[in-house]
């Protein structure tokens, strides 16, 4: 059954049938580089400039942030089409059937705060871009409106679902590139690769930790994905290979180099015509663009702002309507997408007008994304050590309010999986180090560095196979070919009971 783009989707996070799926790997590329490729990333890319590395030293910083982050998320992408929904209902089968709520709020706040970091610089490029083109008047009003019209749009694109998305976003990433590849030519004659920063030599003992810093922050915007990517795979049929699945979400981000190198190389010309605007204690990355960009290209960046609020907006706030209907099934899914929207435009409009959270938004995002990371190692350990195999029928107890089934555990919680989550995003949250935002109690252990992601992802490896190790898991989780470099016991698993039908669910694999 085809689905047209102008018709409202009507799935939940309930399995996907197999004649809906019609996605390609193509498509998740679509979504997950149109979800990046816009001003958000083009911020997150200045920070290497603001932290004072060189051009060149930021783009090395760059690279490796980017593709460290790619390769822990590409994983992330087989969950859906093995089990045709979404992350966080997948992940029943390693934090057991009430432990999933854990990825489910992880996804709601991400997205959440993602969605108003697009929508406050999106709608402040536009404004300023306006101000400069036409003289509208900078005031709280015409930020409201801008604010408004974002997330209206959005609002509407996300109820409509995911096919009117995948249609946004095809448009999106071909224009949003288009014009981010017009802007090399806006200010080829003010880029200097040359740019030097603020370190005489890697022997300034700042440098190590700038440097890890800036590659830190830019490992965090493939990571910002990790709980919500199922939300598009899980409608890729099952029988696509799974490396092209994989290579679509690494290759989605590595395009994302685009967005990237744009925010690098004019923070750099911001820092040597508009220093004021790099200034670490106030940046204004945003306000700096527009005061560097020549008159001709104030349209475009208009542009780039409208198309990039849409597209970001949609990814996000698409994927926090279905993980609350995930976590409260008697709310459908146009009902919780419309309930988070409005709830999620009132949370920017106050954040921005009345308790000036636009600035603590992005660190409160970077703690999210530090929390999330060692729930992607035990998401993407657990696939491997049950072969990528699940039991369909299995993974839907909570949302149907039964009990029992392969992922049971102990009373709905897998405690191998959550103790490893608890102990590692604990101890990253301890090595966290956000001058001036959140540091925490050892987060000056590295020079002041920031190392609470690369903590939190190695503590998690280790934890989480000695959990199975020491205590391992019923041998009927892992389906007929059994575990791969793990053990298993002979317990016995609960037949699932309760919900709609009283009945024991017959095993279905994926």
């Amino acid at each position: 059954m085809t689905t047209s783009v102008t018709e409202i989707e009507t799935y939940g996070v309930e399995r996907i049938p197999d004649e809906d799926r019609t996605a390609r790997p193509i498509d998740l590329f679509r979504l997950a580089f149109g979800g990046a490729n816009t001003f958000a990333t083009c911020v997150l890319g200045a920070f290497p400039i603001l932290f004072g590395l060189s051009f060149w030293q930021g783009l090395t910083a760059t690279v490796l942030g980017l593709v460290a982050g790619a390769l822990l998320l590409a994983p992330m992408a087989l969950f859906g089409p093995a089990n045709g929904t979404n992350n966080a209902v997948s992940s029943s089968a390693h934090l057991g059937v009430h432990g999933r709520v854990v990825g489910s709020f992880l996804s709601l706040l991400t997205a959440i705060a993602f969605f108003s970091i697009s929508v406050w610089s999106s709608g402040d490029a536009l404004v300023g871009g306006a101000h400069r083109l036409v003289d509208v008047p900078e005031t709280d009003v015409t930020y409201g409106i801008a604010y408004a019209i974002f997330g209206g749009l959005v609002l509407v694109v996300c109820i409509y679902g995911f096919r009117f998305m995948l249609l946004v976003n095809k448009i999106a990433v071909m224009a949003a590139s288009a014009l981010f590849v017009l802007g090399a030519f806006a200010f080829a004659g003010d880029f200097d690769p040359g740019y030097a920063g603020a370190f005489a030599s890697t022997a300034d003992p700042l440098f190590w930790p700038s440097f890890i810093g800036a590659a830190l922050i830019v490992l965090s915007n493939p990571v910002s994905f990790g709980a919500f990517l199922g939300d598009w795979s899980r409608y890729i049929p099952a029988n696509t290979p799974r490396r092209r699945v994989m290579g679509a979400a690494f290759l989605a981000q590595i395009a994302t180099l685009l967005p990237f190198v744009f925010g690098l190389a004019t923070a750099s010309i911001i820092a040597t015509k508009a220093a004021k605007y790099v200034d670490p204690a106030a940046p204004n990355y945003v306000g700096g663009l527009l005061a560097i960009s020549p008159g001709w290209y104030f349209l475009p960046l208009c542009l780039i702002a409208l198309i990039g609020g849409l597209s970001t907006g949609t990814t996000s706030l698409y994927g926090t309507g279905l993980d609350f209907a995930s976590v409260f099934p008697r709310f459908n899914r146009v009902q919780a997408t419309f309930f988070i929207g409005v709830l999620s435009i009132g949370f920017i409009f106050l954040g921005r007008f009345a308790l000036n959270l636009t600035q603590s938004i992005s660190t409160f995002a970077t703690l999210i994304i530090t929390c999330t990371a060692p729930w992607m190692v035990v998401m993407a350990l657990g696939y491997v050590t049950r072969r990528g195999w699940y039991d369909a029928e299995a993974l839907q107890v909570f949302n149907r309010r039964q009990r029992g089934g392969r992922y049971w555990f102990a009373h709905g919680w897998n405690w191998r999986g959550m103790g490893t989550w608890i102990v590692s995003a604990v101890v990253a949250l301890l090595f966290t180090n956000l001058p001036g935002q959140f540091v925490g109690p050892l987060g000056n252990l590295a020079n002041g560095a920031d190392i609470s992601l690369p903590v939190g992802l190695g503590l998690a490896v280790v934890l989480y196979l000695a959990a199975l190790a020491l205590f391992p898991e019923p041998r009927a989780v892992y389906g007929p070919a059994g575990p791969r470099f793990v053990g298993a016991s002979d317990a016995e698993i609960t037949p699932i009971t309760g919900g709609p039908e009283e009945k024991t669910a017959e095993p279905a694999a994926a």
